[in-house]
């Protein structure tokens, strides 16, 4: 159903099994917004209370898929060709703020906020509902859209004390460089502190290390590429930067509690027996 289609709205409570089920959809941005629900996770932050409206941000090739069943909002789904085209520094201001925690990041929306994004919403829908598309149109509204996302997460993180910059900052760099730094030496020194006290800092934010959020993020990648490419476990651990497959396997067991076969196995089992779900 989501062949030839780089946008697809509907409403949470009416989402039919087929857009769950289509193999397109790993392609798509999806943004899903809970109206007057509580959060689908267990939030990191202080959040002023758990139930109200949320934004959750998915990015494309996620492993795991947030369970929304019998909840009341909306779903957003968009191909990245819809932002080709634009300024490169908006298109990484998108790319980050899905990307920053790996698997999803989280918004919560205040009532204030949620006004200006419910007038931008609401031209988004009704051009979608046309019987012809206007790209320019939908285009435009979707950036105007994001760019509100965009100050959103700003906005919380500049609310945030000093060392929740600084992991907001860590995990940007992260996010670009995991692939070829993986010491917490390299991040330690652009963010202008120690390693060590890089250490300490998501330590009491995170509960992990450097190394560990390093290595998290690598198998995270692993898991995406095991999944959704047409890879073989050699290839995807050379692009992956591992020279030889044994110690890639081993890197993954040590992390994940399986090996790379292994887990490939277990997901294509847990999918067939269940939808949409976040599996650990």
């Amino acid at each position: 159903m989501l062949s030839n289609k780089v946008l697809y709205i509907r409403n949470l409570d009416n989402c039919p099994p087929a857009y769950l089920e289509d193999p397109e959809r790993r392609e798509f941005f999806e943004i899903v917004w809970l109206e007057n629900e509580n959060a689908l996770h267990e939030p990191q932050h202080n959040f002023q209370t758990l139930r109200g409206d949320w934004i959750y941000l998915i990015p494309p090739y996620r492993v795991h898929q947030l369970n929304k069943a019998g909840k009341k909002g909306w779903l957003i789904s968009f191909k990245r060709e819809l932002l080709e085209g634009d300024l490169k520094e908006f298109l990484l201001d998108v790319f980050r703020m899905f990307n920053i925690q790996g698997e999803f990041s989280c918004l919560q929306v205040s009532e204030e906020s949620s006004k200006g994004l419910n007038t931008v919403f609401g031209l988004l829908k009704e051009e979608y509902q046309q019987s012809t598309l206007n790209i320019i149109m939908i285009k435009a509204l979707l950036k105007v859209f994001l760019l509100q996302l965009i100050q959103l997460k700003e906005q919380h993180f500049t609310l945030q004390d000093i060392n929740e910059k600084r992991v907001y900052e860590f995990m940007l760099l992260l996010e670009m460089n995991y692939l070829e730094e993986r010491s917490a030496d390299f991040y330690a020194d652009k963010l202008g502190i120690s390693a060590k006290r890089l250490n300490q800092i998501l330590k009491e934010k995170l509960q992990k290390t450097g190394v560990q959020l390093i290595h998290d993020r690598v198998v995270l990648e692993a898991k995406r590429q095991i999944i959704h490419s047409e890879n073989t476990i050699k290839e995807i651990a050379f692009a992956l930067g591992f020279k030889d497959r044994s110690y890639f396997s081993r890197f993954f067991k040590q992390h994940a509690g399986q090996t790379p076969q292994e887990f490939q196995a277990s997901v294509t089992a847990h999918v067939q027996n269940y939808d949409n779900t976040l599996i650990n």
